[in-house]
């Protein structure tokens, strides 16, 4: 099989530009859309890959003073999905008339002209699945890593540049001047080192008719079936229910994963990350939640959701701990599968 750099140099040779690995989600709405490889004294454009970095500098991908403009947001349709782009390079988004190569996009390929290895799979099966995330604030220098709460899982993802993101339908309206969000990706071992990603940018949540807060968001657990580490069968009992924070894992400072190089988290039913909407983030989701242990088999029941009316700026409040792999047969699923997230 060719390499990667092998392959970029054919394909230059012969005319067709290919495009460097790594990948980000794209939107005007995000902080450092427009950072190129020269912006920094290091290579931080919004596809560089965060590891072993200082909290300034992994933190929004240290693109805090690369703000959207104003009235920029990427909206998030209560109930509905939301389409993100996804890809390797800006060019190859509808963004492209500000990148620095132009158009060179190919359909609803993520990274044209390049080998899957770019965006570090070895194919569909490889492939461990990405994260949006909220934050009811808008002063993004607020915000700590432990107030992002994970709301909607595509367990397909780097794969397509145009992504579906499943909004859970309860999700109550920002505040006046919006919420901030985040995209989280974690690639497999197989095709790449322990790296991680992050990007930021401004949000809204529309179409609400709900107010029903946030639960406090905790850490996720590995508790699913986890083959390649001797653990054939999934520990419901060990997993964390409800809200979940983000990984932050690998770097130098303020990580909240210690999981080793070769056994990175995964957004995928292996810390409990269902496909589609988490809808089960909310304060109200459980009445009680045991606590998570490995030889536990209590797991909490998800209750059936109150009638709310819209109210205008939520804030993400306590609630919740504690999460399967596999849902009991007493619980209502709650990963509500997104428009466009396994077969392409």
């Amino acid at each position: 099989m060719l390499s990667f750099s092998l392959l970029s140099f054919l394909l230059a040779s012969c005319g067709v530009v290919a495009v460097q690995g790594h990948a980000s989600i794209w939107h005007a709405s995000m902080y450092g859309f427009n950072v190129t490889d020269k912006t920094f004294d290091y290579d931080n454009r919004p596809v560089a890959p965060l590891m072993n970095l200082t909290y300034d500098k992994w933190w929004f991908h240290g693109h805090l003073d690369y703000p959207p403009h104003p009235g920029d947001f990427f909206e998030l349709p209560a109930g509905q999905v939301a389409t993100a782009e996804i890809a390797c390079n800006k060019g190859a988004t509808t963004w492209f008339n500000s990148s620095e190569g132009g158009d060179i996009r190919q359909g609803n390929d993520p990274c044209p002209n390049s080998p899957t290895s770019a965006y570090h799979t070895t194919g569909i099966d490889d492939v461990k699945g990405c994260a949006l995330a909220i934050a009811y604030e808008s002063d993004v220098r607020k915000i700590q890593p432990e107030d992002f709460t994970v709301f909607s899982i595509n367990q397909t993802c780097v794969w397509t540049r145009f992504t579906d993101f499943a909004v859970p339908e309860r999700m109550s309206p920002c505040p006046e001047d919006g919420c901030h969000c985040a995209w989280f990706w974690i690639h497999s071992i197989d095709s790449g080192g322990e790296q991680n990603y992050m990007n930021g940018f401004k949000c809204k949540v529309t179409g609400s008719t709900s107010n029903v807060p946030l639960a406090k968001a905790q850490l996720p657990r590995r508790c699913g079936a986890d083959p390649d580490y001797g653990k054939p069968e999934a520990s419901p009992g060990n997993c964390t229910y409800g809200a979940k924070q983000p990984f932050y894992w690998f770097q130098a400072e303020r990580n909240n994963m210690f999981e080793g190089t070769y056994a990175p988290p995964y957004y995928l039913d292996l810390y409990n990350f269902k496909d589609g909407a988490q809808d089960d983030i909310f304060i109200d989701s459980y009445a009680e939640i045991p606590p998570p242990s490995p030889n536990s088999t209590v797991v909490p029941v998800l209750q059936q959701p109150q009638s709310t009316a819209p109210a205008s700026s939520p804030s993400t409040t306590s609630a919740a701990h504690g999460a399967p792999t596999s849902q009991p047969t007493a619980q209502v699923p709650f990963g509500t599968p997104p428009g466009r997230c396994s077969v392409w």
